[in-house]
């Protein structure tokens, strides 16, 4: 451990709040939220070991990248060894937080390595824990009823961690981001898909046609803050341990107020049309009629009360707002960015956006 303990703070003779200094692994450090949590962390005062496969770079350049200790791990190899939780244990970090954590056999290698020590373990697992909400806006505590592979297995995972909370063999925090948005990558479109002819349609003044009477709700959140509740987590892990927290903007959008609210933005009057599921998905790819399925299917609305109350997450950014600056440029379009360039990095993207 560092200059102290994990996450304790100091208020010190005149009333000053110290955050005392933490080594920090951060896993898949150079993907969407890492690009922003990173110089969060070093500019806090942490030690920061950023951990990724490869050599990407984040989305983002920022100089606190230049203080920050950059490591190769290649996960899924070392997982199929049976030597990842060992390699980030062998780190000797005071906490670790996995944003790429996929399966519950992962994370249970990853709390075996850190049980002797205790590292403080934050997972990033996604709102579609909750698969189809029974009521809105959904609460943390309420039911899982996930669907899908991807959900069910961040749902395993969640209680794989709070079941080993609870006994004692890890100290861990699951913070469930909503569709992560930002600059560099492809945001979840008004259409529930990643196509990013849809704005560019609309920049335009073009028909968009959605499915089914446009209710259905989506939910971002801009990737700086998801990376505010992880820093409030880390330096707040007395209210955070054994906890899980919806990290998303204050409010969804549903896909007819999403795609209205864009014409607006690009000074274009509303047209919109609309077709029932089953001939909707005759009108786009096999691939944007599965990511819209799944985006309507669940359909989020997540409360983030509890992230406020016990951690004081705070978002910048509407789910609006996350949305106009990832798309600060279409071609074809002055009043749209580098969209299209952006659009074309390949990444791996899960069903919730991160």
């Amino acid at each position: 451990m560092r200059d102290a303990g994990c996450g304790m703070r100091d208020a010190g003779s005149a009333g000053r709040v110290y955050v005392l200094r933490m080594r920090i692994v951060v896993l898949g450090a150079t993907g969407h939220i890492g690009t922003f949590l990173v110089p969060r962390l070093v500019n806090a005062g942490h030690e920061v070991i950023a951990a990724s496969r490869g050599k990407r770079q984040p989305y983002l350049a920022n100089p606190a990248w230049n203080a920050a200790r950059r490591v190769e791990i290649d996960r899924e190899a070392e997982d199929e060894a049976g030597t990842f939780g060992s390699r980030v244990a062998a780190l000797n970090a005071d906490a670790v937080v996995d944003l790429i954590c996929f399966t519950p056999a992962s994370a249970q290698q990853l709390v075996d390595a850190l049980r002797p020590r205790q590292t403080l373990l934050l997972h990033c697992g996604s709102m579609w824990v909750h698969g189809r909400p029974s009521k809105v806006p959904v609460t943390e505590d309420m039911p899982r009823h996930p669907f899908g592979d991807y959900g069910i297995k961040k749902a395993a995972i969640e209680q794989l961690l709070l079941d080993a909370t609870r006994g004692g063999q890890a100290r861990a925090v699951a913070l469930h981001p909503g569709h992560l948005v930002g600059p560099g990558w492809n945001p979840l479109n008004p259409a529930g898909h990643f196509n990013p002819e849809v704005f560019r349609r609309i920049a335009r003044g073009e028909v968009i046609v959605l499915p089914n009477e446009g209710l259905e709700t989506v939910h971002h959140v801009h990737a700086d803050d998801v990376a505010q509740a992880f820093e409030l987590a880390l330096t707040n892990p007395d209210r955070a341990v054994g906890e899980s927290f919806h990290v998303v903007s204050p409010a969804p959008m549903t896909l007819r107020a999403y795609a209205e609210a864009m014409f607006a933005h690009f000074g274009q009057v509303p047209r919109l049309e609309f077709l029932p599921w089953e001939e909707w998905r005759e009108s786009v790819s096999e691939g944007e009629a599965a990511a819209t399925w799944d985006h309507i299917a669940h359909s989020p609305h997540g409360s983030i009360e509890k992230a406020r109350q016990r951690l004081g997450y705070s978002p910048r950014y509407s789910s609006l707002d996350a949305v106009i600056e990832s798309i600060s440029e279409v071609p074809d379009d002055p009043r749209v960015s580098a969209f299209a360039v952006h659009a074309t990095r390949a990444v791996r993207i899960n069903p919730a956006g991160g």
